[in-house]
């Protein structure tokens, strides 16, 4: 059989992947659209591989491009798996929850896609039909998205919730991309031999990407695209001022650049202008008011994420804690800083951030010296291999598709590392990346041939190897489809109205994938059947009796399996703190205790919450040991000195024992941070006493004379 048709085939194959990444999802199901793409990714690789090894064993030969930027993706894929394995939580830094863009399973899927985007799209024609398909999908989302603003309800395909949702992720991952769209278009219009009519086509294109960069308007689009327009812009007008006739330097002036160049300028810059009928505003919220589209998004900022990675490398400074475990450093080596700041009003000391300040940043947190070292050799090597080939090519004046790829690849870089964009952003950068490196070695024929028909030894090991590879693929595809399949129970679970369903959903959820996500929806779920027996109190009959032990046995044992699966994170020893608490309240002997010594657990791995030291009074408060209770709401008030609950727990406090002036003044210092609150305002006036109600007018009621 021809060697062709199965190469034609691996092309396609990897080349759906790469064009439907920004479109793919599943509609009308429980999974949420980034995981949707870790489905399309994995079954796109192994099929791929297949024909690209069955191609092989009819040819004889395998081709690699020589390129020490694949040596360096190599390296950075050894050091998180060596980071993995010795990581105290394996499994969450091998595949994580389900294939999370930080785990080392996805990372290995985003290098095999960049290696095998530089075997397969090695000829201009093949970057080509790449470009073509990723300029068609992205006209398409660019479509969609709009019309989606306008109706959310009718488009939502039953996965988007809202105007701000989208097929990308977050609400700034669609900026960034339509940022990234424009520059792709921009960069065919500038640089491509087309028509007349498909330049006004991507012209109206540019223009609908750039109202949904200014509806989004997040500052590092604007910033990284009038860059880009930039430079397109001084290089196009300096080879149209070389042009000898007026009607040439017209015909090749950037016209298109330059008024991308402006806009940008002009929304970085956000000015107020005036809207009539509705006041002055300011530019960049103008699109996003008119439009009512609110979009509060939150996370560490750079400064904090580095104070995260600090702290991790003076513990691990090798290779870190592993990957795909941010959220736990940042429990452990947060700032205290956080206890305190605030965005639009919204506090978040208590959120148990996954990613950092941006992907790339977060992907060198946990992985110690060697995975830092790992990504800056990669991405050095990017820069000094693309620099050299487009001055090459300027010099020679061809392949305009390598510096398309390479321009949009380092655009999507600088994206990754300045914020943490999803697996869309990361997967096409590093398919890009392949695209170029495929471009480049192919045009100087920098290559590893290896032919092994012609040599029994090589043939036996060659065709054992590829042989392997394709047991590994439909293996590794298997046991993939095998937890993805889980995700839909879990959504089930999470979305039942009745606690039997939850049960069943959540159940089967974790016949097929055990993780500590799904242990504690299992137990939450127990907790809430608890909650709704105890209610019934002594109107409860001996098989309700026998069902609320038995819910009471549920809750704790998943908790617990929940704490054995990832021992290092603090939310589980939370949840098992919730249980025994609960069970306390009901009366359980020794639940208070143990609710506490979770709770401490919790704070061991999570030192600076105050929320965690507050539970802890909390309980030892129910459990009657008010001297406890008393040290552990004001270790929490330490954490957090304008911590409004622990100055209403210290009050009460107070109160028990009898020292109404200190109960009053926390209670006042409680009410001057949330003054409109009713209820802190009427327990401040329960503490002033009779005295402190007003007297009515006796003569109110008096007849007037």
């Amino acid at each position: 059989m021809n060697s062709n048709i199965f190469d034609r085939l691996s092309f396609l194959t990897l080349a759906v992947v790469v064009v439907l990444l920004p479109l793919f999802c599943l509609p009308f199901t429980n999974i949420p659209v980034e995981i949707s793409k870790g489905l399309l990714l994995v079954l796109g690789l192994a099929i791929g591989i297949i024909f690209w090894a069955m191609a092989r064993f009819f040819d004889g030969k395998i081709v690699l491009p020589k390129s020490w930027i694949l040596v360096s993706g190599l390296g950075i894929v050894i050091v998180f798996l060596f980071s993995a394995l010795l990581s105290s939580n394996s499994q969450a830094s091998m595949f994580g929850t389900m294939f999370d863009p930080r785990s080392f399973w996805f990372i290995f899927a985003g290098f095999i896609l960049m290696f095998l985007s530089s075997v397969i799209f090695r000829t201009s024609k093949q970057a080509k039909m790449v470009l073509l398909g990723i300029i068609l999908s992205s006209a398409v989302l660019l479509i969609f998205q709009t019309l989606h603003l306008f109706v959310p309800d009718t488009l939502s395909l039953g996965i988007l919730s809202g105007k701000t949702a989208n097929l990308l992720g977050s609400w700034n991952v669609l900026g960034l991309f339509s940022g990234f769209a424009c520059l792709m278009f921009l960069l065919v219009v500038e640089f491509f031999p087309v028509s007349k009519i498909v330049k006004i086509i991507l012209q109206i294109f540019i223009l609908l990407s750039v109202l949904l960069v200014a509806t989004v308007n997040f500052y590092l689009t604007w910033i990284l695209l009038g860059i880009s327009a930039l430079i397109i812009f001084v290089y196009k007008a300096s080879l149209s001022f070389q042009q000898t006739s007026e009607e040439d330097k017209k015909k090749n002036f950037p016209t298109v650049s330059f008024v991308i160049v402006i806009v940008a300028l002009l929304f970085f810059l956000n000015p107020q202008i005036p809207i009539p009928k509705v006041g002055p505003m300011y530019l960049g919220s103008t699109i996003s008011n008119l439009l009512k589209i609110s979009n509060t998004e939150i996370g560490p900022s750079f400064s904090a994420t580095l104070s995260t990675t600090k702290g991790v490398l003076l513990k691990d400074p090798i290779l870190g804690m592993g990957p795909n475990r941010f959220g736990e450093a940042w429990a452990m080596y947060k700032p205290i800083e956080i206890n305190t700041a605030a965005i639009n009003g919204i506090e978040f000391w208590d959120v148990y951030f996954e990613s950092g300040s941006g992907l790339l940043s977060t992907l060198t947190a946990t992985t110690g010296g060697l995975g830092i070292l790992a990504w800056i050799v990669f991405l050095v090597l990017f820069l000094v291999m693309g620099s050299k080939s487009i001055f090459s090519s300027i010099k020679k004046g061809v392949n305009s598709e390598m510096i398309a790829f390479f321009v949009l690849s380092l655009y999507l870089y600088i994206s990754l590392f300045f914020y943490s964009a999803g697996p869309v952003i990361f997967l096409l950068a590093l398919s890009f990346t392949g695209i170029f490196i495929g471009l480049a070695t192919a045009g100087k024929d920098e290559h590893i041939l290896i032919s092994f028909l012609n040599d029994h030894r090589k043939s036996f090991f060659s065709i054992m190897g590829l042989i392997l590879l394709i047991i590994l693929a439909v293996a590794t595809s298997f046991k993939y489809i095998e937890r993805f399949a889980s995700i839909s129970y879990f959504g089930k679970a999470v979305s039942a109205t009745t606690v039997p369903d939850a049960e069943a959903n959540i159940g089967k959820a974790i016949s097929l994938y055990s993780n500590d996500l799904y242990l504690r929806t299992y137990s939450q779920i127990y907790i809430a059947k608890l909650g709704s027996l105890a209610n019934k109190g002594s109107a409860l009959s001996e098989q309700e009796k026998t069902e609320l032990q038995a819910s009471f046995d549920q809750a704790v044992r998943s908790s617990q399996l929940a704490v054995a699966q990832n021992p290092s994170n603090y939310i589980n020893f939370l949840l098992l703190g919730a249980v025994y608490n609960t069970a306390g309240a009901l009366g359980v002997k020794d639940a208070y205790p143990k609710a506490v010594e979770a709770y401490q657990i919790a704070s061991n791995l999570n030192p600076l919450n105050p929320g965690i030291k507050l539970s802890m009074a909390k309980v030892s408060l129910s459990d009657g040991k008010t001297k406890i209770a008393k040290d552990y709401a004001n270790s929490a008030l330490e954490l957090k000195p304008d911590y409004i609950d622990a100055l209403l727990i210290l009050s009460q406090i107070a109160k028990s024992e009898g020292d109404t002036s200190e109960a009053l003044s926390l209670a006042e210092k409680a009410l001057v941070l949330s003054k409109n609150n009713k209820d802190i305002a009427e327990y401040v006036n329960s503490l002033k006493g009779p005295s402190s109600t007003p007297k009515p007018d006796s003569n109110a009621n008096k007849p007037k004379q």
